[in-house]
C-alpha cells in the first residue's frame, strides 16, 4: 500500500501492560490489572483473527538502553508475570517505546500510524486516569478516532478512572463501551503499508 492510499484503517494499541509491577501504586493497580487481562487478551485475538494491526506502546521504564525484547524478558522473570504472559506481543505485533504517559509524545507513534493508514484507535491497557486519558488527548488532537473500551482499562484510582473516561466521551469524543461492542470485522487490513521494525525506534523523555 502507498502512502497516497493509507486511509481509513483501524489499529488496536495496547499500553504499558507489559509491566513489572514493581513501582508505586503498584499493589493499587494489581487487582484492576487482574480483571482485564482477560478482556485484553480476548481483543488481541479478535484484533489478529480480523488482520487489524496490534501496536504495543511501552514505558522504558527508564532503560535507556534497553529495547522491546529486553523489556520483556524483564517482565516474564518478575512476580507478576502472570499478568503478562497472556497479553503478549505476536510476530506481527509492532511495538513502539515511550518514556512519557501519552503514546505519541517523543515517539514515532503518529508516522507508525500514518503509514499505516489508521484513522481510528482501540485503546486498552494501564492507567486510565493517566497514559490512557492523555494518549486519547493526543490522538482526538491528531484528529483520529477513539474507542477506549471501559472493561479493557485499569485504574489505580476507580473514581478519578470515572471522571477520565468522562473527559474522553465529553471533550475528546471518544467512544466509550464495552469490549464486546468494539468489531474489528470488516475494517481494512492497515498492515500491509511498510514501516520501521518493531522495536527498532525508542522514544526520549
Amino acid at each position: 500500500m502507498n502512502d497516497s492510499e493509507a486511509t481509513g484503517g483501524t489499529a488496536l494499541v495496547v499500553i504499558d501492560m507489559i509491566n513489572t509491577y514493581d513501582h508505586e501504586d503498584a499493589e493499587l493497580l494489581i487487582p484492576s490489572v487482574g480483571r482485564i487481562v482477560p478482556v485484553v487478551t480476548d481483543l488481541l485475538a479478535r484484533a489478529r483473527k480480523a488482520d487489524v494491526a496490534v501496536v504495543y506502546a511501552n514505558d522504558n521504564f527508564g532503560l535507556w538502553r534497553s529495547h522491546h525484547g529486553e523489556l520483556l524478558k524483564t517482565a516474564l522473570d518478575r512476580p507478576h508475570a502472570g499478568l503478562v504472559k497472556p497479553i503478549l506481543p505476536d510476530g506481527e505485533s509492532l511495538f513502539v517505546l515511550k518514556a512519557r504517559h501519552s503514546i505519541f509524545y517523543e515517539t514515532p507513534m503518529a508516522y507508525v500510524l500514518w503509514r499505516l493508514g489508521v484513522t481510528h484507535l482501540v485503546l486498552c491497557g494501564q492507567v486510565t486516569e493517566q497514559c490512557v486519558l492523555y494518549s486519547a488527548l493526543d490522538a482526538h488532537i491528531r484528529h483520529l478516532e477513539v474507542t477506549v473500551p471501559r472493561d479493557a482499562v485499569a485504574s489505580i484510582h476507580p473514581h478519578l478512572e470515572a471522571a477520565a473516561l468522562e473527559m474522553m466521551e465529553r471533550n475528546m469524543g471518544a467512544r466509550i463501551v464495552t469490549a464486546s461492542e468494539v468489531d474489528f470485522a470488516g475494517t481494512r487490513n492497515p498492515r500491509s503499508a511498510s514501516v520501521t521494525p518493531p522495536g527498532s525506534s525508542a522514544s526520549g523523555r
